[in-house]
C-alpha cells in the first residue's frame, strides 16, 4: 500500500491534470504519512508539476485574483462543525500543485479543483470546466472571533509555508516546515508540502488536525499539525524527517517575517509612518532560563547572528508595540500582526538560534528569518523527530516576573561622532522595584558614555540612556541588562550597530 501511495504522490501532476473521476477512498492510519515519507526518502526527488494550458501556465496577479473559490463549495459547509475548509487555486506565484485529502472514519478521499469549486472571472477568457486544474493550498475558517460567523485563522500555501492568527488579529509573519541552506552559498533549497490530509473534526471540537507530506531534493518528512484557534492560536507540530543526503545547514521551526523600519533603526527616510514591520524583535529563552531581546533591522548588507545554546526553551519573532499610533497605517494594521513563539516539547540538544536579516527597499518583501539549527548535521538513512508548539498571539506566552524591553530608540548623540540609545523597560520587576536598578552595559568595540537610568512613570518602568562612539570601527555589538543587588531582573538587550 505504501509503495502504491508513493507512486501516486510522485505522479500527482499527471493525475491532477486529467479529467479523471475523483480518487477513490483509501484507508488512513495514524502512521500513514510517516510511512509514505520514509518510502519517498528511498527514491529520487521528483518535483510535483502540472502541464497547464494557456493562460493558466503564466497567470498574472490580476488573473490569479480572478479565480475565486465558491463559498458554497467549502468542505463541511452547512454541517455545523464550527470549521470549514476553503481551497486555493494553482497559479501565479503558487506553481506547485498539492494533493488535498479529507479524512473521515479512517478513510481518505481526495478533492478535485474544477469549476464546481471555483469561478473564473473575465480576465481569463473561455476557461474550461476543468479550470483551475489543481490546488496550491487551503485555508481553514472557524468561530475564532464570534460564534455567529466563521473567520479564517490558518492557511497553508506555497512551498512549506503556513500562517495563523489569534483572535481579531491580521496575518503577518509565516512559519515553514523546514529551512535548508538559508543565506548559504549555492542558494537555498525550499522543501514543499506536496500533500495534505485534513481530519474531519467533531462538532464544536476545540481543535482540527492536519497531516502533511514534505519533500525536497535533500529530505522527505511527515508532519502532524494539531491546531487550536483562540485568543492565541496554538499549533502543536510533530515532525519526522528522513534525509536523502547529509543536511549540514538545516533550520528547524523556521519563521519568516518583515522589518522595514522603526524607532530602533531609521534607515528608511520620507515615510510618514513611525514604524513598518510585521515583527520588531527576536526573543529567546535559552537553556539556562536567560531571556534575550534582539531588535530587528533592515541592514544595508545581509547579516546573520547566532545565539548558541543547549536545550533551548523557546524563541520567536515578536510584535510588542500594540498601539495604532506606533504605526499609523489604517490598511496594513501592523498593530494587529501576531507574535509567533516556538517552544520545543523535548530536548533539542546543542545548536543555536540563527537570525538572518536581509536588506529590502520595499515592505512587500519578507527579509527576516529565524530558526533553530542543530549542532550536528542530519545524516541520510536516519530518522529525526522534532516536536514543538507554535503560538500565534499578542505576546510571548511564557509567563515571567522580570522586566522586558518595551521600546528601543536610536538618534543623534551630543556630538557628530556619537549615537544616542534610549531603551525602555517595563514589567513586574520594574514596576515593583523600590530602588533604581543598575544598568550593566557592555560594548564589543568603541566607547560608551553618559549612561543613566531613570524612572518612566507612563510605563511604570525604567528608561536607560547612553551614547556610543564607534571609534572608527565597522561593527559594535552591545549588551545591556538591569540588575538589583547584583541580581539580573531584566531581559538581556542585544543590539548590533554596523557602519555599512
Amino acid at each position: 500500500m505504501v509503495a502504491a501511495l508513493a507512486d501516486h504522490a510522485l505522479g500527482v501532476a499527471e493525475a491532477m491534470a486529467q479529467e479523471a473521476p475523483a480518487q477513490p477512498q483509501d484507508s488512513f492510519a495514524a502512521d500513514h504519512v510517516r510511512k509514505l515519507a520514509e518510502e519517498l526518502a528511498a527514491r529520487d526527488f521528483v518535483k510535483p508539476r502540472v502541464d497547464l494550458p494557456e493562460p493558466f501556465n503564466a497567470l498574472t496577479a490580476e488573473q490569479y485574483r480572478d479565480i475565486r473559490f465558491r463559498p458554497d463549495a467549502a468542505v463541511w459547509r452547512g454541517e455545523g462543525l464550527g470549521y470549514e475548509v476553503q481551497l486555493l487555486a494553482l497559479g501565479w506565484l503558487y506553481e506547485t500543485p498539492v494533493e488535498i485529502w479529507i479524512v473521515e472514519q479512517g478513510k481518505a478521499r481526495s478533492l478535485r479543483a474544477d469549476s464546481a469549486s471555483f469561478s473564473v472571472g473575465p480576465s481569463i477568457a473561455a476557461a474550461p470546466d476543468a479550470a483551475p486544474f489543481a490546488f496550491s493550498g487551503f485555508r481553514v475558517t472557524g468561530t475564532i472571533n464570534t460564534a455567529e460567523a466563521l473567520s479564517e485563522f490558518v492557511s497553508f500555501q506555497g512551498a512549506s509555508y503556513f500562517k495563523a492568527v489569534g483572535r481579531y488579529q491580521q496575518y503577518g509573519l509565516s512559519a515553514r516546515g523546514l529551512a535548508i541552506n538559508t543565506a548559504r552559498p549555492g542558494g537555498e533549497e525550499f522543501p514543499v508540502f506536496r500533500a495534505f490530509w485534513i481530519e474531519k473534526p467533531s462538532a464544536a471540537a476545540p481543535e482540527i488536525v492536519i497531516h502533511a507530506l514534505l519533500d525536497s531534493e535533500s529530505v522527505s518528512g511527515a508532519y502532524r499539525f494539531t491546531i487550536r484557534p483562540g485568543r492565541a492560536t496554538v499549533i502543536e507540530v510533530e515532525s519526522t524527517l528522513f534525509p536523502r543526503r547529509t543536511l549540514t545547514h538545516v533550520g528547524i521551526a523556521p519563521l519568516t517575517s518583515m522589518y522595514f523600519h522603526g524607532p530602533a533603526q531609521r534607515r528608511i527616510e520620507r515615510d510618514y509612518r513611525p514604524a513598518v514591520h510585521n515583527s520588531e524583535g527576536l526573543a529567546v529563552v535559552n537553556g539556562h532560563g536567560e531571556r534575550l531581546w534582539r531588535p530587528l533591522s533592515n541592514p544595508k548588507m545581509l547579516q546573520t547572528s547566532a545565539f548558541v545554546d543547549k536545550d533551548l526553551k523557546g524563541f520567536g519573532l515578536v510584535q510588542r508595540n500594540r498601539a495604532f499610533a506606533g504605526y499609523e497605517d489604517l490598511e496594513a494594521r501592523y498593530d494587529r500582526r501576531p507574535t509567533t513563539w516556538i517552544e520545543p516539547q523535548e530536548s533539542w540538544g546543542d545548536g543555536y538560534v540563527e537570525l538572518i536579516e536581509i536588506p529590502i527597499s520595499e515592505e512587500i518583501h519578507d527579509n527576516i528569518v529565524a530558526y533553530w539549527k542543530p549542532a550536528k548535521p542530519l545524516q541520510p538513512g536516519q530518522r529525526y523527530s522534532y516536536a514543538y508548539r507554535v503560538s500565534w498571539g499578542d505576546d510571548v506566552p511564557a509567563v515571567w516576573s522580570g522586566a522586558w524591553v518595551v521600546k528601543t530608540q536610536v538618534g543623534a548623540g551630543r556630538n557628530p561622532d556619537t549615537l544616542l540609545f534610549v531603551v525602555d523597560f517595563a514589567g513586574p520587576a520594574a514596576r515593583d522595584a523600590r530602588e533604581l536598578p543598575v544598568a550593566d552595559l557592555v560594548p564589543t568595540a568603541g566607547t560608551t558614555s553618559n549612561l543613566s537610568v531613570q524612572r518612566h512613570p507612563d510605563l511604570q518602568g525604567f528608561r536607560v540612556r547612553f551614547e556610543l562612539n564607534p571609534g572608527g570601527t565597522e561593527l559594535v555589538e552591545l549588551r545591556l541588562c538591569l540588575k538589583l543587588a547584583g541580581q539580573l531582573i531584566s531581559e538581556n538587550w542585544l543590539y548590533r550597530w554596523t557602519k555599512a
